[in-house]
């Protein structure tokens, strides 16, 4: 079975939700399994210590994870119209995987939660994009014939799944929101298989 690395930050829950339902989408497709991950939160002050494995929830990733990946699907809340500190901060160590190439021809998607329905979902999803497009990835989307994409009166783009969490982050994800980002696990599944990577 080949992996696909889902890589996320959540402060609320919403992107989590999002990666799980993702997870879904990459294991409908045969051959292919999903590798939830995520990432410690960062320190205004200091950097922060925590312990190796999270109390709830997913492990925290490891540059190995991205090594063994066939593809990447990257979530990430919205904070100002860009993806979140935590996950930023994460990316900015991945030099060394840079230079060699590592994910170089993988595939990769990204997806976002935001709280207000024009607080920067695309914005979000573009920002997130940039330093895959400097690890020589190959971007995945949705496209319209993506019958959610269409009629979903909440998130969805077709850069990325997006949920709007509303003004106190507790909206559950709409069923559309929930479509979307399986038809995202599955595309991203799909074409990493078709690259070799299953």
């Amino acid at each position: 079975m080949a992996e696909i690395l889902i890589l996320y930050y959540s402060r609320t829950g919403g992107t989590a939700e999002m990666a799980r339902q993702v997870a879904r989408g990459v294991e409908e497709v045969e051959g292919m399994t999903a590798r939830l991950r995520t990432v410690p939160s960062v320190s205004a002050v200091c950097e922060a210590v925590e312990d190796d494995i999270p109390s709830v929830g997913p492990p925290y990733v490891s540059l190995d994870d991205l090594r063994e990946c066939a593809g990447l699907a990257l979530g990430s809340p919205t904070r100002f119209g860009n993806m979140a500190a935590p996950l930023k901060y994460f990316l900015d160590s991945t030099g060394g995987l840079w230079l060699a190439g590592t994910l170089s021809g993988k595939p990769a998607a990204v997806f976002t939660s935001v709280s207000t329905l024009h607080g920067g979902h695309e914005s979000t999803l573009l920002s997130m994009m940039l330093p895959l497009l400097h690890h020589g990835m190959l971007l995945v989307g949705i496209p319209f014939t993506e019958a959610a994409l269409n009629e979903t009166r909440s998130g969805g783009t077709p850069y990325g799944p997006s949920h709007w969490s509303g003004p106190e982050s507790r909206a559950a994800l709409s069923a559309d929101e929930k479509r979307l980002c399986r038809a995202l696990g599955r595309r991203l599944a799909e074409t990493a298989r078709r690259l070799g990577g299953a």
